[in-house]
């Protein structure tokens, strides 16, 4: 079985995010969406809470699994028995950090690959921390994310 890890902070999770999620259900028989607890982010939601908004935007997908996970990347993808990473590149900028994990994540398990996709151009600019922004300012982010996300961010930030 084909079988992938598409990790992330997901915080929130966006439209970007599940639309390089449905590239990757295309492409492999198992994806495992992968929470990344990462509390050195300094993440708005819990890993939990994440984990509870994520789960409703994914059940679409059939093939398609939750969790959320701490420490490397790569010893994530083994336990689950992963061939691969997916990796989302919504502009240029986004290249050389993720060419640098890739780097890395091959030195520490080289039989790990790590795919890149790219998002829909309308997604291109999108991000969990623009729209974290925008939400806290009373911004209409509905656009960006699923309903129940918006709804989240609207009462975290009490507008």
């Amino acid at each position: 079985m084909r079988h992938c890890i598409y990790p992330g902070t997901f915080d929130p999770i966006t439209h970007g995010h599940l639309d390089v999620l449905a590239r990757a259900a295309k492409l492999f028989d198992h994806v495992t969406v992968g929470i990344a607890k990462n509390p050195g982010k300094g993440p708005h939601f819990s890993a939990k809470r994440r984990l509870e908004l994520v789960r409703p935007n994914v059940a679409q997908f059939k093939n398609v699994s939750v969790t959320t996970f701490d420490g490397l990347l790569v010893d994530f993808a083994i336990a689950q028995k992963a061939q691969a990473i997916i990796r989302g590149l919504r502009a240029l900028s986004d290249f050389e950090f993720e060419f640098n994990m890739a780097l890395m994540n091959r030195h520490l398990q080289p039989e790990i690959e790590t795919i890149f996709v790219m998002p829909n151009e309308q997604f291109s600019y999108t991000s969990s921390n623009l729209v974290k922004q925008v939400a806290k300012y009373g911004g209409d982010v509905s656009h960006f994310v699923p309903a129940n996300v918006a709804a989240a961010l609207k009462q975290a930030y009490g507008h």
